[in-house]
């Protein structure tokens, strides 16, 4: 088979190329895979015997992603599992990314914050960077930008998860999907990622608005609350800021709130409330506190009007 389109991503490095060494099939690729790491630097993939066709590494300092391409876009990788029998999975034309960073709660605490990412709240330009990837991959190999409406939780999303697509739909799907929707396979990665955002990011690169030249008035950007800090929220704490989350979370369709009283006030369901918005991001456990933390609030966009 001929391979069609560009094969190597502008700009990706080859330092880490196993094309040849790890002889891979032909195939023209309607399907991205993609995966997380679980660590904070560009993997070995034991030389290549269990490598992607890509790895994004986050430059944190300088927000971007750092490109290693391991194969050609069209060529078979080999970082999912094929079991005997059943259906192909590596060679079912998939090229797959591996996007180094994490989607383990418990990793996310445990390392710190300056050394990964934790791709369920990845920020924004790290998203807006793999859709770039995703951009040129639709434009070039006419992947589709569609994929799972599902993209559970670690650790729900390990093993035979809801999400995971039975032998059929496999075989029929095109478009971008995760580790944790592949047959035959195990793993929970990337976890309970943005799709519907990053998908968003895509579409804005590929069709940006039109500039026609006019003298329209434009529409002021909204302004948003920055957080405020945990040990703001004291029972009886009274404060705009507090009424605009509390609409917010009734937005979100969180809200526990047995009347609409004190809206304003920090008191009788804003806790409750709140750590169902927190249960709606993925925390779990002990993280789940109904207590406002910085990266909840700022997913919340609490408007300042």
């Amino acid at each position: 088979m001929v391979a069609s389109g560009p094969q190597k991503y502008p700009g990706a490095s080859t330092a880490n190329w196993y094309e040849g060494r790890w002889p891979g099939d032909r195939q023209e690729v309607n399907v991205v895979v993609l995966h997380t790491t679980e660590g904070t630097t560009l993997p070995t993939y034991d030389g290549g015997a269990v490598a992607p066709n890509f790895t994004a590494v986050p430059d944190l300092k300088n927000k971007k992603l750092v490109w290693y391409q391991h194969f050609y876009v069209d060529t078979s990788s080999r970082a999912l599992v094929n079991k005997p029998g059943g259906v192909q999975t590596n060679t079912n034309n998939v090229c797959q990314v591996e996007l180094v960073g994490t989607c383990d709660p418990k990793a996310h605490v445990k390392w710190s914050s300056a050394s990964h990412i934790y791709w369920p709240q990845a920020p924004e330009w790290a998203l807006r960077e793999l859709a770039k990837f995703l951009a040129w991959m639709n434009k070039n190999h006419d992947i589709p930008l569609v994929g799972p409406s599902t993209w559970l939780s670690y650790p729900d999303s390990y093993g035979s998860n809801k999400s995971r697509m039975n032998f059929d739909n496999w075989n029929k799907f095109r478009g971008i999907c995760g580790h944790q929707h592949v047959p035959e396979n195990d793993h929970g990665d990337p976890g309970s990622l943005d799709f519907a955002t990053l998908v968003n990011y895509t579409k804005e690169i590929l069709n940006p608005p039109k500039d026609d030249g006019g003298d329209k008035p434009t529409t002021p950007a909204k302004e948003y609350y920055a957080f405020p800090g945990a040990g703001f929220f004291k029972d009886g704490k009274k404060d705009a800021r507090i009424a605009a989350m509390h609409k917010r979370l009734v937005a979100e369709g969180v809200g526990k709130y047995k009347s609409n009283s004190n809206q304003d006030t920090w008191g009788s369901g804003d806790e409750a409330s709140y750590k169902a918005w927190q249960q709606k991001l993925g925390y779990k456990g002990d993280d789940a506190d109904g207590i406002p933390g910085k990266v909840s609030w700022d997913k919340l966009k609490v408007p300042k009007s």
